[in-house]
């Protein structure tokens, strides 16, 4: 019985880090909010935390990808020292956002595991 506990956590945890993939983990993150509340779903505590953790990667992703193109197409009309600029400051707001992703994961996966009483 502990060893199926441990592997259905594993999954939980794979299924966790999965929203929080960078760029494409938009897209089971969509699935998940789409999905409605169904009373006889065992977990309740776990679907809140699909859920809530959903709409924290959909707010990251979506956030990063406004600014990603809001800077990009002011770098497009600006002058050089302008545009490279903002183009810099462009890559330092995708490289935390895949931080950000990235630590958010470990958080996840490396958390303890839950305790099983028997």
């Amino acid at each position: 019985m502990n060893e199926e506990r441990f592997a259905d956590t594993k999954l939980m945890r794979l299924q966790l880090c999965l929203y929080l993939l960078p760029v494409v983990g938009i897209l089971p993150s969509l699935w998940q909010l789409r999905q409605l509340d169904q009373p006889n779903w065992g977990d309740n505590q776990y679907h809140r935390q699909r859920r809530r953790l959903s709409r924290r990667s959909l707010q990251l992703t979506l956030g990063w990808l406004c600014l990603y193109l809001l800077l990009w197409g002011t770098g497009q009309g600006a002058g050089e020292l302008a545009a490279f600029r903002l183009m810099y400051l462009n890559g330092l707001i995708t490289t935390g956002y895949f931080l950000v992703c990235l630590l958010w994961m470990g958080r996840i996966f490396f958390q303890p595991l839950p305790s099983t009483k028997n």
